[in-house]
């Protein structure tokens, strides 16, 4: 399966100096996956070294036919995933 990143995505890591693969990392590594009942998109989650300390970043990605579409990315403040999964938002996706 391919990964294709959207000008979106690739506009958002040179507005925010991430690093290019990043996208990649935390798709292929993430152990921690939601489906986002207001987008319909999924979501992955993994802590990584960003800005000199360890935190949460997520992607917001879709599945297509043969690839994977990865949309967005940002790091997420404290008690926010912790949020969108209590309000239902999130739900841990299979």
């Amino acid at each position: 399966m391919e990964i294709k990143y959207t000008n979106h995505l690739k506009n958002r890591l040179k507005l925010r100096q991430i690093d290019y693969d990043l996208p990649k990392k935390i798709y292929g590594e993430s152990k921690e996956r939601y489906y986002d009942t207001e987008t319909g998109h999924y979501v992955a989650v993994l802590g990584v070294d960003m800005y000199g300390k360890t935190r949460d970043v997520i992607i917001v990605y879709r599945t297509e036919s043969d690839n994977v579409r990865l949309l967005t990315i940002h790091p997420l403040k404290a008690g926010q995933k912790e949020a969108r999964v209590q309000t239902g938002r999130w739900r841990k996706a299979e």
